[in-house]
Order: structure tokens, then C-alpha cells, then sequence
């Protein structure tokens, strides 16, 4: 059994078998704000997002509620709105351009763990388990963890405060 206070080596990624969403779970040694700014600020986001040997550019970024965003890396374009941007909860939504009926609504909640540490819960939803199983298979993992290993060096190195 893991204890809350030991940080996950790896983020859980899971398909849920009731309804086509994606659930990723990963411990964070940064409190929720830190995570929030981690995934709102365009400056931050750029320095941890996607698989190792990426670089991204930010066409625009208003990371708000209300706002949007667009960026690329390895000549892929993403773009989606933020829908709600709070101390504790994000709820936007997430488009690559190369499947753009593709829209998944992401919602991130953060459980304080104490000690500073975080939990991140997350959910992606997208419109079949077609395209679940798609997301799934596009190697989303890869980025999903070269990119947070990039952030907890970043929170290591005091990036954020």
C-alpha cells in the first residue's frame, strides 16, 4: 500500500469502462495553485508539456475562464477553452487539430495531500469510446509522463515559487 505522502513514480492512466473518459491520477510535491499556474501560465506550460525533445510555441494563450488557447509542438496544433480556472479545479476543453471532431472536456480537481504535496485528479471525456480508445493508442502516454517528470523538476528547481 502507497502512502498519500509518497509521490507516485509514474502518473495512473486509466480508460473507464462505463463511459468513454480517460482518468489520470499523479502526486505532486507543489500545492494545487502551483499546478493550477503550472497548466494556465503559457511562460510554465511551455517549459514542461509533451513528450521529452518537444518544443512548444504558443500562437495565444488567455488562461481564464472564458479564455482560450492555441499551441503546437513536432508540427502538431492543439487548441480549447477554458471553461473554468479556480485555486483548485480546471475545466477546459483539449483539441488536436489533426482530429478535430475530437474535442475532449478535461476536468483537473487537486486534493491537498499536507506537506505540501497535491493529487491530481483527471478526467478527459470525449464523445465515443472510439475516440477514447484513439487517445489512448496516440502515445498520449509518453507526453503525459515525460511532461510531468519535466514539471517535477521544474517544482524541484523552485520554477514556481
Amino acid at each position: 500500500m502507497t502512502s498519500t505522502h509518497q509521490q507516485q513514480a509514474e502518473a495512473t492512466i486509466e480508460a473507464d469502462p462505463a463511459v468513454p473518459a480517460i482518468h489520470i491520477t499523479r502526486d505532486f510535491a507543489a500545492t494545487a495553485s502551483q499546478l493550477v499556474m503550472a497548466h494556465t501560465d503559457p511562460e510554465l506550460f511551455v517549459r514542461w508539456i509533451g513528450p521529452n525533445g518537444y518544443v512548444t510555441t504558443i500562437d495565444h494563450w488567455d488562461g481564464r475562464t472564458g479564455g482560450s488557447y492555441r499551441y503546437e509542438h513536432a508540427g502538431q496544433g492543439f487548441h480549447g477553452c477554458f471553461h473554468h480556472v479556480s485555486d483548485d479545479r480546471l475545466v477546459q476543453t483539449f483539441t488536436w487539430e489533426g482530429m478535430p471532431e475530437g474535442v475532449s472536456l478535461d476536468t483537473m480537481t487537486f486534493e491537498d495531500l499536507g506537506d505540501g504535496r497535491t493529487r491530481m485528479h483527471a478526467t478527459s471525456l470525449v464523445g465515443s469510446f472510439e475516440a477514447r480508445d484513439g487517445m489512448l493508442s496516440s502515445g498520449m502516454d509518453v507526453g503525459i509522463r515525460d511532461g510531468y517528470a519535466k514539471l517535477d523538476a521544474l517544482l524541484a528547481d523552485g520554477a514556481l515559487g
